[in-house]
């Protein structure tokens, strides 16, 4: 199958087009135009073998690599590609099959523009940093969280006074690590609740507002549970590891944790299984930028310390 049909270095995208910055290293034999133009392919409407029903209808969805520049290359994809609001979805094409071609050594998806029409059928934060600190009475400064060590071991009385502790010493807020769930060293029910305990007694102490990241990953009907379990306590955020749970968890909860008034921290847990490599993956901030279009709140995004 010839590929140059998805190679027009003359096209001008328009701009409820999706466009996609790629980098590439393709395989012994294969030119970086050729490459391009198969993750093109891959990532639209393409495949191996010539088509009988590629229509011109059809083809006019075709993605379009537009612009080469070395082993760089953009990629603008009509929208009607896409479904929207769905983000499992639109990773599964720009994200997807591309990775595993052989005709590519190296690939990354280092960066996307979005069309508006994508970003509106997105709910995007429901507080986003400014209703956060809000919700943390804080106006004139940054708010300080940190994560009570060991991240795992502690039991739930030591994990709760370990968090009144570092409360009272002035952090605003007490997050979970992306490990800690319900273990039986430490079950969620009974360190949410001792947690509470402990946050209104160093809220008393301190006349500052406190508040807890509190991890409710798990398979999704049992983090629907947890969610309310911390909206019955009167908690103001919730945690997930958006990558090892996925997209289509993460949107869902968007929505349950809106109807309990819930901020939503993002852990990334996993994401260097395909950021931390230059030159092949998805970058941190196209994961970034999904994660606040689905509608986290708040996102780690790493120490200083590594």
């Amino acid at each position: 199958m010839s590929y140059s049909g998805f190679v027009d270095l003359s096209h001008a995208p328009e701009e409820d087009e999706l466009v996609a910055l790629f980098y590439v290293e393709p395989a012994e034999g294969i030119s970086v135009e050729e490459a391009a133009a198969r993750v093109a392919s891959e990532s639209s409407n393409g495949t191996w073998t010539d088509l009988p029903l590629m229509s011109e209808r059809i083809r006019k969805l075709s993605a379009k690599v537009f612009r080469i520049d070395g082993r760089w290359f953009l990629v603008s994809y009509p929208v009607e590609l896409f479904e929207l609001g769905n983000m499992p979805q639109i990773w599964s094409s720009i994200a997807g099959n591309i990775f595993g071609m052989k005709a590519v050594s190296r690939l990354r998806l280092e960066d996307v523009f979005w069309p508006k029409e994508i970003v509106r059928s997105f709910k995007g934060p429901k507080f986003g940093l400014y209703g956060v600190k809000e919700i943390m009475k804080v106006e004139k400064r940054p708010i300080l969280a940190t994560v009570p060590k060991p991240k795992v071991g502690m039991t739930s009385e030591e994990h709760a006074q370990a968090a009144y502790d570092i409360w009272c010493g002035g952090v605003d807020l007490l997050k979970d690590d992306e490990n800690l769930t319900s273990q039986t060293f430490n079950r969620f029910e009974r360190r949410l609740r001792l947690m509470m305990e402990m946050k209104k007694k160093a809220e008393k102490e301190t006349g500052e507002r406190k508040s807890y990241l509190v991890n409710i990953t798990a398979p999704y009907e049992e983090m629907k549970r947890r969610l309310r379990l911390v909206s019955d306590y009167g908690n103001e955020f919730v945690m997930i590891d958006i990558l090892t749970a996925g997209w289509s968890a993460l949107q869902s909860i968007r929505d349950l944790a809106e109807e309990h008034e819930l901020a939503i921290h993002a852990h990334r847990a996993f994401h260097a299984a395909f950021d931390r490599i230059r030159e092949h993956g998805v970058s941190m901030k196209v994961v970034a930028e999904s994660a606040r279009l689905v509608g986290v709140d708040n996102i780690h995004i790493g120490t200083v310390v590594g």
